[in-house]
């Protein structure tokens, strides 16, 4: 029988608050979401006292996992700062996202902090223990907005990587469209193997998507404390290792996904993808910067659906223009990657879960992918993710 929201506030009764009432009392708890056994909820309370929250945050998540019917919870601690009181002291293991008055304390793991100039900058993440035991470097395939194909380049670009000889993961970190499933052909849940998810295999890669957790037509209406909660979740209780490479998909944009993952694991490099028109190289530009800012170098720039050749007469069209992406990253002193042409094979593989770098290595447009993935190795060549600092991202007023 189909668990129920009623049904796991009334188990969260049980559970007390710092103050010793049941926190269903306390006036902290967000509206319960159940979806096919998942339940995600938030508890929002004041920044002064979210130290204290984050043991009750816990015993929630546990509470609610062990509601009969349940088969996986969310749950995150939102600390918003009143007015006129005093900034918070973020807690020693769990320090917060702070930002226009609100901090976010993750799910069981270290959030990002906006640290103020002068302030002491945050320790060194391999020390700190934010690396992923056994990979050897991360990096993140990103864009100013979405419909730029840069989930089918992240999954190609994987691919290429393993060709090369390398071990290599790909996570899906599109928390709002997860698409991996269905460009890598795959189906069906992870296995759980003590306390870390088992990635699912597919052409030779390691695939974690919370895809693989929800229904392919569910909505994914989550909060900036639960994305990150979840994209802390697919990064550090999957078992990825050993990996010489993981590439992670990112959702479109600047947000909260970005700079969790900025702060959460040490990352390599960053891809940017854009198309050759304007309106995308705008977006493009501002995933640069916000790479950048924190600290993560811009490993280079693809341009997508660069021209389209057609099939019957081979004449070539710039659909979308031609070149704006390598004389954007010319300008902004960024390495071009290469170029990807718009192609129906490349659709209709990506369509059908037989990516076009496994199913047809010898086409042009396979190439294309591998070339670009032979210029990513060449960028990582040399760089050591334990070397550099933890990024210090700086509210700029």
């Amino acid at each position: 029988m189909a668990v129920t929201a009623d049904e796991v506030k009334a188990r969260l009764a049980q559970v007390s608050a710092p103050d010793g009432r049941p926190v269903t009392q306390a006036g902290v708890l967000s509206e319960i979401v159940v979806s096919d056994g998942k339940v995600y909820l938030s508890l929002t309370v004041d920044a002064s006292q979210a130290q204290s929250w984050e043991p009750v945050r816990a015993a929630v998540e546990r509470t609610v996992r062990g509601t009969p019917g349940v088969t996986s919870a969310l749950v995150a601690l939102t600390a918003e700062r009143k007015a006129g009181s005093a900034p918070a002291s973020p807690p020693p293991a769990a320090a917060g996202h702070s930002h226009a008055g609100h901090s976010h304390a993750g799910h069981s793991h270290a959030g990002h902090t906006h640290a103020a100039p002068g302030r002491t900058p945050p320790a060194d993440p391999q020390k700190e223990g934010r690396g992923l035991p056994g990979v050897g470097a991360i990096i993140a395939v990103a864009s100013g907005k979405g419909g730029v194909g840069k989930s089918t380049l992240a999954a190609n670009l994987a691919l290429g990587l393993s060709s090369l000889g390398l071990k290599v993961g790909l996570l899906d970190a599109d928390i709002y469209g997860p698409s991996v499933p269905r460009l890598m052909g795959l189906k069906g849940k992870p296995e759980v193997a003590g306390k870390m998810l088992q990635p699912l295999q597919s052409w030779g890669l390691k695939v974690m998507s919370i895809g693989f957790l929800v229904e392919e037509e569910t909505a994914m209406i989550w909060r900036g404390p639960m994305v990150m909660s979840a994209i802390s979740q697919l990064l550090k209780e999957v078992d990825w290792a050993p990996l010489d490479v993981l590439v992670v998909d990112m959702p479109p944009g600047t947000g909260d996904a970005q700079l969790t993952m900025a702060q959460q694991v040490p990352l390599a490099g960053a891809v940017i993808v854009s198309t050759p028109q304007d309106l995308a190289l705008i977006d493009a530009r501002r995933g640069i910067a916000m790479f950048e800012k924190v600290n993560v170098p811009v490993l280079g720039v693809v341009e997508n659906m660069s021209y389209f050749v057609c099939p019957h007469c081979g004449g070539r069209s710039d659909i979308f223009g031609h070149g704006g992406a390598r004389h954007e990253a010319q300008r902004l002193g960024v390495p071009f990657l290469g170029e990807v042409p718009l192609q129906m094979a490349i659709r209709e593989t990506s369509d059908g879960g037989r990516p076009i770098v496994a199913t047809q290595p010898d086409s042009p447009e396979a190439q294309a992918y591998r070339a670009i993935a032979a210029a990513v190795r060449a960028a990582l060549a040399g760089r050591h993710a334990s070397a550099r600092p933890a990024p210090r991202i700086v509210v700029e007023n």
